[in-house]
């Protein structure tokens, strides 16, 4: 038995073919309360920079070995150039990249959500249950950001637990409700921070996610690096992605929703992201928006 065994799942709890998982819990009451939270019109990306890297460069070259999130060749087309596209190579689950993970993401012991054997859900083609593309529609809730350390940013390899989380509510003045989509901010950039030991969400956090009925999860505190002591190893995408089937934002950049926020003193908003309609895909890159 692993220490993820006993930890609650909702595989089963939206049907036996469902790949919306925790999304689910955004119901049209969930939709008119977070559209009165857009009052202003005030919208604020939550996705990073991403600089694309010339695809000539080759993806082992040692110059991009940071820099491989995603490749361009450029194209001219007509005579005199009157027109400009380009073929462009992503890597969806790059640090570099703010992207959306499907539930087909994570499989576990063969089975991916809610309990389905992977070998009948992916193939050379890409995933046939829980893409990413699913959400395609988009995701329209109330968001709310707990911000974990106003100004600054968390200790390195800074375990977070519940009761940061309760504590940051508190600091805010927020209560967190089913259906929200949950931001949370620890003042920490996977790339540029690296090479350090990064904080984590542990199993702890997660549950408190379940408890209060957590639809989308965006932070810039993912997983840690290297994995936390005495906790378990990839909580986050483990249980939170894997058993409670919760569609994670990987890789927002967090900062200019931190500045709006202390500047309106508000930290809830309209929480809107959509995917784009590639098929088959377990993650795709996303532009989350928080609109006041």
């Amino acid at each position: 038995m692993t220490a993820a065994d006993d930890f609650p799942d909702n595989w089963g709890r939206w049907g036996a073919d469902d790949e919306r998982g925790a999304v689910n819990l955004v119901t049209d009451e969930v939709r008119a309360r977070a559209a009165a939270e857009a009052r202003t019109g005030l919208s604020v990306s939550m996705a990073r920079v991403t600089t694309p890297f010339p695809l000539t460069g080759g993806p082992m070259a040692p110059a991009t070995a940071s820099t491989t999130a995603v490749q361009t060749v450029m194209m001219f087309t007509g005579f005199g150039a009157p027109a400009l596209a380009e073929v462009m190579v992503l890597t969806t689950h790059h640090a570099e990249v703010t992207h959306l993970d499907g539930l087909g993401h994570w499989a576990e012991g063969g089975r991916v959500y809610p309990g389905l054997d992977v070998t009948g859900t992916a193939g050379p083609t890409g995933v046939r249950h829980g893409a990413a593309d699913v959400y395609a529609d988009g995701i329209v809730t109330r968001g709310v950001l707990l911000d974990l350390a106003p100004g600054a940013r968390l200790a390195p390899a800074h375990p977070v637990t519940a009761a940061d989380l309760d504590a940051a509510a508190a600091r805010a003045g927020v209560r967190v409700l089913p259906g929200d989509a949950l931001v949370v901010r620890g003042g920490w950039d996977r790339v540029t921070d690296g090479d350090q030991a990064l904080p984590g969400i542990t199993a702890g956090a997660v549950r408190w996610m379940h408890e209060r009925g957590i639809a989308v999860y965006a932070g810039d505190v993912g997983d840690a690096r290297p994995p936390l002591p005495g906790e378990l190893p990839g909580a986050l995408h483990r249980l939170a992605l894997g058993r409670l089937a919760i569609p994670l934002i990987d890789g927002p950049d967090l900062r200019a929703l931190a500045a709006t926020c202390e500047r309106l003193h508000r930290w809830t908003f309209q929480f809107v992201v959509a995917a784009p309609r590639i098929a088959g895909t377990t993650g795709l890159p996303v532009n989350p928006l928080a609109v006041f």
